[in-house]
C-alpha cells in the first residue's frame, strides 16, 4: 500500500531544499526522512502545477495542496469500472503476484479507473470483511509450538562420501520466543518422539500444550475440529502429562511462533553453516547448539532484554517439572486375534487369553516388550522376540484342553508307554513320528495310553503287540482289538502279505525291451 501524504509543511520543505537550496534529491530525502522517490514524485506534481521556488507569498497549505493533488473527475462507476475484490484475492495466491500489478491489469481495462492507493485500501477493507484475525496472546508456560524448517542440512559419509540430507525439527514457547532446534536423520515418527524428549530436557520442564502441525508423525488424521492423534504421540503425551493441540489445516496463523522461529532458525543458524561440512549428525548437533545458545542470547530490536531472559523470566517459572523416569518409545499398531489366540508382531507370536478370538487388539510395541490392550485394558503382556515364525504362549491363555495337552511331551508320552511294555512304547513312538509335528499325535497316544485303565496293562501290551504286526496303529483300531478280544487269538505264522512270484499284472522286466 502506498506511503502516507506528507503535510503541506513537509512538502514546503522539499521544495526549498531541492529548488531554494540546490540540493540533491538523495540528500534532501535523507534531510526529509522520506525515500527518494517520494521526493521526485512531489517534484513532479509541483511542475505540474506551475510552481516554482520561492512559492507566492498568498499560497496558504489549502491552496498548496489543491494545486498539488486535484480531486478526480466524478466520474460514476460504471465509467471507472469497479474490481472484483474474490478475483484479485484468488490472483494473489500465485507465486509472484502483487496488488501493484493486478492493479496495471486493472487500469489497462479501465483506463479512467480508480488509483493504486484506493485500489489497494478498498481491497484491504474487503478483506478485513473476509477473515477477521485476532491476536494471539500467549501465557508464560502455556504453549510450545513444534515443526520442521523447510531447508535441510547435508551430512557426508566420511567413508563412501555419500551425501545424506538432514532434516531440522524447531520448537519456539509462545511467551518468551525461546527457540530450540536440532538435527534429525527423518521426520518419522522415532525421531519426531526423540526430538520432543531432548527439547523438553533443553527446557528444563513441560509446557501445558504442544502445537504441532499436521505432520504425519503426529496427527494420523487431519480435521479442522477434532484431529486424529498419533497413538504413540498421545502417549509420549500423557507420559509427560501435556496435551497436543495440532494446527488447523491450511491455517499458518495458529503456529506463527514456529513458523518465525523457523524463519530465525534458517537465517541466524543454517544460513551461517552454509559453508560448513559435517561428516556427522552429532558433529552438526555441536555446530547448531553453539549458534542455538547464541540466538537466544542475542537482545530484541524493539524489546528490552533477550529470548533467554524472557525464558528465565517467563517461561521457566511456569513449566511443569519432567517426570522422574524418561518417556520409553512405543510403537502402537492394531491386530487381529488369529484361531490359535495369538498375534503377530513383526513375524513372532504372542498369545492372548483365547476368549479374544478374532478380537481387534490395540498393541504397544517397546524394545524389550509386547503389550496387549482390548478395549483400553490390558489384555496379556510379553517379553519381546526377535525370533520370526516362532510362538510365545503363555499357558493361562490356553483352553483348557490345550493346557492339559500343553503339559505332555514326545518323552514323557514314550515313559508312560514304557512301564506298560515295549511294544506299547515302541507304538507309542512310532504315532508320534508319523506326524509332521508331534503335538498333533499327543491326544490320540493319550487315548492309546489311557485304554490300559479300562481293559489293564496286560491287555493293552497284547493288543500293541497285534498292532504293531498288523501295521495298524491308530487309536480306533486298537480300541477295536481290545473290545473284540482279538489281542487273545493267535497270529499266523506270516500275517504279513507276500506278493506272488507269477501274475498276470506282474510284467517283469522283458516287458519293457
Amino acid at each position: 500500500m502506498p506511503a502516507q501524504r506528507l503535510s503541506m509543511r513537509k512538502i514546503k520543505e522539499v521544495l526549498r531544499l531541492c529548488w531554494g537550496n540546490g540540493l540533491s534529491k538523495r540528500k534532501t530525502a535523507m534531510s526529509c526522512g522520506i525515500s527518494r522517490p517520494a521526493v521526485d514524485e512531489y517534484l513532479r506534481r509541483a511542475e505540474e502545477a506551475g510552481l516554482s521556488w520561492p512559492l507566492p507569498a498568498d499560497l496558504d497549505d489549502g491552496t498548496l495542496e489543491r494545486l498539488l493533488f486535484p480531486a478526480a473527475a466524478m466520474l460514476p462507476v460504471q465509467v471507472r469500472g469497479l474490481p472484483d475484490w474474490a478475483t484479485v484475492n484468488r490472483e494473489l495466491k500465485h507465486k509472484g503476484v502483487t496488488l501493484f500489478l493486478l492493479w496495471q491489469e486493472y487500469r489497462e481495462r479501465h483506463p479512467q479507473g480508480y488509483q493504486y492507493s484506493w485500489f489497494c485500501e478498498c481491497y484491504r477493507a474487503w478483506q478485513d470483511k473476509l477473515d477477521v484475525v485476532m491476536r494471539q496472546d500467549h501465557r508464560a508456560g502455556e504453549r510450545l509450538f513444534v515443526d520442521y524448517a523447510g531447508q535441510t542440512v547435508p551430512v557426508v559419509d566420511r567413508f563412501t562420501g555419500e551425501i545424506r540430507e538432514a532434516q531440522v525439527f524447531v520448537a519456539v514457547l509462545g511467551a518468551s520466543n525461546y527457540t530450540y532446534a536440532e538435527a534429525t536423520w527423518t521426520q518419522g515418527l522415532p525421531d519426531w518422539i526423540g526430538s520432543h524428549q531432548r527439547c523438553f530436557r533443553y527446557l528444563g520442564g513441560v509446557p501445558e500444550i504442544v502445537v504441532p502441525d499436521n505432520l504425519r508423525a503426529g496427527v494420523t488424521k487431519a480435521h479442522r475440529y477434532e484431529p486424529d492423534t498419533n497413538p504413540t504421540y498421545q502417549d509420549m503425551a500423557s507420559h509427560y502429562g501435556v496435551a497436543v493441540l495440532p494446527a488447523r489445516v491450511r491455517r499458518p496463523r495458529d503456529k506463527a511462533k514456529v513458523e518465525a522461529g523457523v524463519l530465525v532458525v534458517e537465517r541466524w543458524i543454517l544460513a551461517a553453516l552454509r559453508h560448513r561440512s559435517f561428516f556427522s549428525l552429532a558433529e552438526l548437533n555441536a555446530a547448531i547448539r553453539e549458534l542455538l545458545e547464541k540466538l537466544n542470547a542475542r537482545p530484541f530490536k524493539k524489546l528490552p532484554g533477550s529470548r533467554r531472559e524472557h525464558f528465565e523470566q517467563l517461561d521457566k517459572p511456569a513449566l511443569q517439572p519432567l517426570p522422574a523416569e524418561p518417556y520409553v518409545y512405543a510403537e502402537w499398531k492394531k491386530a487381529r486375534v488369529h484361531i490359535d489366540y495369538h498375534v503377530a508382531v513383526d513375524g513372532h507370536y504372542y498369545s492372548v487369553p483365547h476368549a479374544l478370538i478374532k478380537k481387534q487388539l490395540d498393541v504397544r510395541i517397546t524394545q524389550n516388550t509386547i503389550e496387549c490392550f482390548h478395549r483400553g485394558n490390558r489384555v496379556a503382556s510379553h517379553r519381546r522376540a526377535h525370533q520370526k515364525g516362532r510362538h510365545t504362549t503363555v499357558p493361562a491363555h490356553m483352553p483348557e484342553a490345550h493346557r492339559q495337552a500343553g503339559d505332555w511331551s514326545p518323552q514323557r508320552l514314550a515313559n508312560w508307554a514304557a512301564k506298560t511294555g515295549p511294544a506299547t512304547e515302541k507304538l507309542i513312538l512310532t504315532v508320534l513320528a508319523a506326524r509332521k509335528h508331534p503335538q498333533q499325535a499327543y491326544r490320540s497316544c493319550l487315548g492309546i495310553l489311557r485304554l490300559g485303565k479300562a481293559y489293564g496293562d496286560d491287555r493293552l501290551e497284547a493288543a500293541c503287540r497285534r498292532a504293531l504286526t498288523l501295521g495298524s496303529h491308530s487309536y480306533k483300531s486298537i480300541e477295536s482289538i481290545l473290545r473284540h478280544r482279538l489281542e487273545e487269538q493267535p497270529l499266523t505264522e506270516h500275517s504279513e502279505l507276500t506278493l506272488p512270484e507269477d501274475h498276470d499284472n506282474i510284467r517283469g522286466p522283458s516287458y519293457y525291451h
